[in-house]
């Protein structure tokens, strides 16, 4: 674990070096929260809890970076629960306010306060999307010592003159990263004015891309940070495997069916996909086939998503199919298999769905099925994690391998869609265009704008054949044959030598003479 002053020299000086043996008492909490802690039969904090909570009850500002699974929630519940100790909240302007991207995120962060809060007298308002507003305002209108929302909603009620944000004395921007990702910066940007200019600010992130780094130095002032682990590492408790397998759904769905019934040790699993239609069908897919599975996606309502999660957590679900609204931060203890139905876009996703299981030192297994398109994305996962991780059975082909039969899939899925389109193999309209005989006119029109190959080439002062071609053609014998000419050469193609072809008698004069001539002059 690393502790950084602003100014870059390291904090070991002021503090001894954390320890194993370090205990909850040690860091400076309230004998209220402490007896809470015990309670719930935690002894030794993790090192970012012991990181952070004491600059926390310094009323420091603190940049901490961990990975999912740390015990971040604990790190900012914890201190926040003694300083609230002094003071009451007035109705309609919380004290404090906790920020998340998920409904799920702030629903968990809810339930540390009622655990670790239980000895003191507080009031926290949930404001999340699915819930109805007019119960979010009877909260609010008691007055919230703890608001937790998410950011869309909390400007809903702002704006609808139901919140204000002038008491606010502390400020929690959780899973900043994925703040990110989902689009929320905009809004947090916004709610940051709205709040004083004299708060403490927790700011907490598990990697540090560009654009965060610009947010720390926007939102905090001469911050503490504390990091605790590298920006993307995986628990060493998690066996993890890839398996090849068809880029067809119906391929991946049949592959995912086998590892789930040859998995032995299985206890229960999350399914993970990138695409929330996805979710349904795949759900769908394993309960036709006798398994006990459910959904978890954006577009569920939340008391719907909420039930689902205690579902699983309870076992009564033994197999939720979720899109990344739960990869980060549920704290959802024995998962005993994660597999990646999708392989995650970004690197950093795969480390946050894969450490759903393994958590507190318990084993767990993590299996990605990969397609020939993935290649690209499982070499980034595995430059970020540092090392190969194992396949069951053959790997995908290679890259110069994959992008040819990549392309020779798309012609063939093509060709069978045209065909199907049109109920037969001659019919379509891209079958169709691809049978079509080559156009001879194609050749006659460059040859136009270029010489004709019989003429000589020749100055345009001294161009006269080419002027003495159509007067040729005004003839009644020699029209009628070059007329019965063009319409043969239409099909034949043996009149290539003709300037224009299909335009019969009506030759416009400007294709005839390509280029522009000078004018005739008598000597």
């Amino acid at each position: 674990m690393k502790i950084v002053r602003p100014d870059g020299r390291s904090c070991r000086k002021r503090r001894p070096p954390l320890t194993e043996q370090q205990s909850f008492s040690e860091l400076g909490l309230s004998p209220k929260v402490l007896d809470a802690v015990t309670a719930a039969g935690y002894e030794n904090p993790t090192p970012i809890q012991a990181g952070a909570i004491p600059y926390v009850l310094q009323r420091r500002d603190v940049l901490g970076i961990a990975q999912t699974g740390t015990g971040k929630t604990a790190s900012f519940t914890l201190p926040m629960l003694t300083l609230l100790e002094k003071g009451r909240a007035r109705a309609r302007m919380p004290r404090t306010l906790i920020l998340e991207p998920t409904r799920e995120l702030a629903a968990q962060v809810e339930e540390n306060f009622s655990r670790y809060g239980i000895n003191h007298k507080l009031t926290v308002a949930l404001l999340i999307g699915g819930v109805s507003f007019d119960e979010q305002d009877r909260k609010l209108s008691r007055g919230a010592d703890v608001l937790i929302a998410t950011p869309g909603r909390l400007l809903d009620h702002f704006e609808r003159g139901k919140l204000l944000l002038q008491g606010v004395e502390i400020l929690v921007i959780d899973e900043a990263d994925r703040m990110l990702d989902m689009g929320f910066i905009p809004d947090i940007e916004r709610i940051s004015k709205l709040i004083p200019f004299t708060r403490q600010t927790l700011f907490f992130s598990a990697t540090m891309p560009p654009e965060i780094q610009r947010l720390t130095e926007q939102f905090l002032h001469n911050p503490t940070r504390v990091e605790v682990s590298k920006p993307a590492s995986t628990v060493a408790t998690v066996s993890q495997r890839l398996i090849a397998t068809g880029r067809e759904p119906h391929d991946k769905r049949e592959t995912l069916r086998e590892l789930i019934r040859s998995s032995e040790d299985l206890q229960n699993a999350i399914v993970f996909c990138n695409r929330k239609r996805d979710v349904a069908t795949v759900a769908r897919s394993l309960q036709r086939h006798g398994f006990n599975a459910g959904a978890l996606h954006g577009d569920m309502d939340q008391h719907a998503r909420m039930a689902m999660l205690d579902d699983f957590r309870s076992g009564k679900i033994a197999i939720m199919v979720a899109s990344d609204v739960a990869a980060r931060g549920l704290d959802i203890p024995a998962v005993s298999h994660v597999f990646n139905y999708d392989i995650p876009t970004h690197a950093e996703d795969y480390v946050h769905r894969i450490g759903r299981t393994g958590r507190a030192g318990r084993k767990g297994a993590a299996i990605g099925l990969v397609t020939p398109s993935d290649s690209k994305y499982v070499k980034a996962i595995e430059d970020l994690i540092g090392f190969s991780v194992e396949w069951i059975g053959d790997a995908v082909k290679g890259k110069g391998d994959d992008d040819g039969g990549r392309k020779r899939g798309r012609r063939s899925s093509s060709r069978k869609k045209a065909e199907s389109d049109t109920g037969g193999g001659g019919g379509g309209e891209r079958s169709a265009r691809s049978e079509r005989p080559a156009r001879p006119e194609r050749p006659a029109r460059s040859e136009k704008s270029d010489e004709p190959k019989d003429q000589p080439q020749v100055s345009d002062d001294k161009r006269t054949e080419p002027r003495e071609q159509p007067k040729s053609r005004a003839k009644g014998s020699d029209q009628g044959k070059s007329g019965k000419s063009r319409r043969s050469g239409r099909n034949s193609g043996k009149h290539q030598d003709e300037p224009v072809i299909g335009l019969g008698d009506h030759v416009p004069a400007f294709l005839l003479r390509p280029v522009r001539l000078p004018k005739k002059t008598t000597k």
